[in-house]
């Protein structure tokens, strides 16, 4: 019998039976695609592989500003493809390699719930293996990371069209478009939308809020847009149909548009994989976004706990890293009889980012955030161009901005976001001022290294008011 039966090798499962078996749990872990799950076979990683491989195609074609002559300037695409399978073979490989050695038991194929484990009793997993073949698991305990996929909305001309695809899809596509239309100015919209156009494709994003990012601080929304010159943005905008490659949208001021693509992706959103693992025969409460649980990941049955995308709170793999080792830590209690402790969730302070030729990335409170809460704020924003690192590393050297929101009462920080270079890679030391409940003179006293773009957190504190 297993401590821990994980069903879903994404992020948060193969971290929790990392964490667990380092903890000498017998663990299994059951995946019916590939190891990694979507961050790192169709989504973040190989994202940011051709994500790399665009922007430095982007930056030798400006390296003239910088003194640097190129001639016969070209990308291979099959070669950049080649490269991105590289990359995701050998993290997967590493992946495996890291669950042998901790000595977790792979299943690859599905797992089911046929009995919740209950006091004493154990529970069931049905595995329906990839070769199959069919075997029934106890176990002590259940984590669920069954993860999230793509949003198909019921729009005519959608199913069974070879023109659509899914991020996935894109991924793959053998040849770069020479048109492409995404549907959806989220993440992995913008994304997809910067890549292919840094390589030449001629991209219109079509989204139905009035900007792009709907979660992002409204006053740097706009930056990040305009930061993309080569893409034309229809905002505010209803899709109505697609027909092999043209697609009908209607316009905010109510006209009828027809756009003529290669390629379409439909990038709408995600939604948690509620089903095909039993929820609704082991009893678990279903919300509207996906299965219900408390902040130390527990469900409503004992027993069974659930991490990322499944949970529709917060759907980043580094948030279900997170609240893995969150219901890890309520597992291990539960299994040696000890007391909870004090890890939990809290979602305040979980940073996000938005990757490409330009970058973006927030954490905490936009400042529309903390007018919907009444709080009232101190705000503050500087553009990038008063970093000195930034104007001599970069040639867009008037985009981008960092804004800093702190609580007029008390100082404390709540919510700090950018755009340009580098914003993904210190937006982590954000989260860690948010989580700590630092205050802006606490803040302003720390030292930060000269030059860097992140020195501007601290110069945007001095200008608060």
């Amino acid at each position: 019998m297993y401590d821990t039966i994980i069903i879903g090798g994404g992020p948060g499962g193969y971290l929790a039976a990392e964490r667990l078996a380092q903890a000498k749990k017998k663990v299994l872990l059951a995946e019916e695609a590939c190891l990694g799950g979507t961050c790192l076979n169709a989504g973040c990683i190989p994202t940011k592989t051709l994500l790399n491989a665009a922007k430095r195609y982007a930056h030798a074609q400006e390296a003239h500003k910088y003194g640097l002559n190129f001639t016969g300037l070209s990308f291979d695409w099959a070669g950049i493809q080649s490269w991105k399978r590289e990359v995701v073979e050998k993290l997967r490989g590493g992946l495996e390699n890291r669950m042998k050695r901790y000595g977790v038991s792979l299943a690859p194929g599905r797992g089911e719930i046929l009995e919740a484990p209950q006091g004493d009793r154990p529970g069931t997993i049905r595995l329906a293996l990839n070769g199959g073949d069919r075997e029934e698991q106890s176990c002590r305990t259940i984590l669920v990371c069954t993860g999230s996929a793509p949003v198909r909305p019921p729009i005519p001309g959608i199913t069974d069209n070879p023109a659509v695809v899914d991020a996935a899809g894109l991924l793959a596509i053998a040849a770069v478009p020479r048109r492409l239309v995404v549907i959806g100015g989220g993440v992995i919209g913008v994304e997809f939308a910067g890549l292919f156009a840094s390589l030449g494709t001629q991209v219109t994003v079509i989204e139905m809020t009035e900007e792009i990012i709907p979660f992002m601080d409204k006053d740097l929304a706009p930056l990040l847009r305009r930061a993309m010159k080569p893409v034309q943005f229809k905002l505010g905008c209803r899709l109505e149909a697609i027909h092999q490659g043209t697609v009908q949208l209607v316009t905010k001021e109510g006209k009828q548009e027809k756009l003529e693509a290669d390629t379409v992706l439909m990038a709408v959103g995600r939604r948690a994989v509620l089903d095909t693992w039993g929820a609704q025969d082991a009893g678990v409460d279903l919300g509207p976004k996906g299965l219900t649980v408390n902040e130390r990941m527990q469900t409503n049955i004992p027993g069974i706990w659930a991490a990322g995308d499944v949970t529709g709170r917060s759907l980043l793999a580094h948030c279900a890293y997170r609240m893995a080792e969150v219901a890890v830590a309520d597992i291990l209690a539960f299994l040696d009889g000890t007391p909870a402790g004090t890890n939990r969730m809290r979602y305040d302070a979980v940073p996000w980012a938005v990757y490409g030729v330009t970058e973006a990335a927030g954490v905490g409170l936009t400042e529309q955030e903390a007018a919907a809460r009444g709080i009232p704020i101190l705000k503050a924003s500087l553009p990038m161009r008063l970093s000195g690192r930034f104007v001599a590393e970069n040639t867009f050297a008037g985009q981008g901005a960092v804004k800093v929101i702190a609580d007029a009462a008390s100082q404390r920080i709540l919510g700090l976001h950018a755009v340009g270079a580098y914003a993904s890679e210190f937006i982590w030391g954000a989260a860690v001022l948010i989580e700590q409940e630092l205050s802006v003179e606490e803040v302003k006293q720390l030292i930060f290294p000269h030059p860097t773009v992140a020195e501007l957190i601290r110069d945007a504190l001095w200008e608060l008011s």
